[in-house]
């Protein structure tokens, strides 16, 4: 059994996109699908052992852990599944041997 048989959901990975400009002339936030039906796997962060990571200053706890295969992703990208946009905090890569295996992807729910 390989990990992609662990599975279970998709997700999309969606990707800041620079030069979007409101009405007035100033720059906005905008997000455009990178990946679309990304076979992945989530997870709630087990209670009390949830990871801590340190964005700039602040120290926040991920909520969830999300499984991927060895895809193009960053900390800054976010992540679809359902309704739901969460915030990538950490992302851990695995190999097997020589070859990249998967990901292992720390997030919170965006609020």
């Amino acid at each position: 059994m390989g990990i992609t048989d662990l599975f279970n959901t998709t997700c999309t990975i969606s990707r800041y996109t620079e030069g979007a400009q409101d009405e007035v002339g100033q720059p906005v936030e905008t997000w455009a699908d990178h990946l679309t039906d990304v076979d992945c796997r989530l997870m709630a962060a087990p209670m009390g052992a949830g990871r801590e990571v340190k964005i700039g200053v602040e120290v926040v706890l991920a909520e969830y852990i999300l499984f991927l295969g060895d895809i193009d992703v960053t900390e800054r990208d976010e992540v679809i599944i359902g309704a739901i946009t969460y915030e990538i905090l950490l992302i851990t890569a695995y190999s097997a041997y020589s070859d990249a295996h998967h990901k292992k992807v720390y997030l919170r729910t965006l609020r």
